[in-house]
């Protein structure tokens, strides 16, 4: 049974679900985690905290989706 390639996974997955797509820098790979914007044959774009980041699909090496963040702290309070 071979794996879905991630390319195929990001070109099926719904726009919005939350993932997390390892991809080729020069010098290595970099993640980005964030809510899928859309995907099309050649790129896909994905919204993480700071910025929307647009991937060439040509190099991701893997895509998953991801559960939701957990939610934030509540402030500590001083005693």
């Amino acid at each position: 049974m071979n794996p879905t390639p991630p390319q195929d996974f990001l070109l099926t997955a719904a726009a919005g679900t939350r993932v997390v797509v390892r991809y080729r820098i020069e010098g290595g790979f970099t993640d980005a985690l964030g809510d899928l914007l859309s995907a099309a044959a050649g790129s896909c774009t994905v919204r993480t905290r700071q910025s929307d980041v647009v991937i060439p699909l040509e190099l991701v090496v893997a895509a998953k989706a991801v559960p939701p963040p957990p939610p934030r702290r509540s402030a500590r309070s001083v005693l």
